[in-house]
């Protein structure tokens, strides 16, 4: 079960842009910068209450950030919500039908497990689901 919104992740081309931009309009600075080479992506958080918004900018114009951004522009490209225990939400939801991006969670940013839900299996939105440790 999912326990509450950890994050909305946002796809921008130009990290430092939009970081100047998501701090003007929240009035928050950014708490936290991580790299993830894994999903090739370079990540600035805003903490906004109990959420984060994450920036998500490509690699080096590469991997799926780079292509979502290619076929969509910049915008809104996941939710994440935070569970107890990621090992029984992952086979709950893989019974339950949906459609799971991996067979085993993965590091994510943070120091987090993740494992994401296609979006064809979500009315079209890519879902995260993460475990902190």
């Amino acid at each position: 079960m999912f326990k509450n919104i950890d994050h909305i992740g946002i796809a921008v081309k130009d990290l430092q842009a939009a970081k100047a931009l998501f701090e003007r309009l929240t009035g928050h600075k950014v708490a936290h910068e991580e790299s993830v080479p894994t999903e090739k992506v370079n990540t600035a958080f805003i903490q906004i209450g109990n959420t984060k918004l994450e920036l998500l900018e490509p690699m080096n114009g590469e991997g799926p950030m780079a292509k979502f951004i290619e076929k969509r522009g910049e915008g809104i490209q996941q939710m994440a919500f935070e569970v107890a225990d990621i090992d029984a939400e992952m086979a709950r939801l893989k019974s339950a039908g949906f459609e799971l991006l991996s067979d085993q969670p993965k590091l994510g940013a943070n120091n987090t497990k993740v494992f994401f839900i296609h979006p064809r299996s979500a009315n079209g939105i890519l879902v995260e689901v993460l475990q902190k440790s």
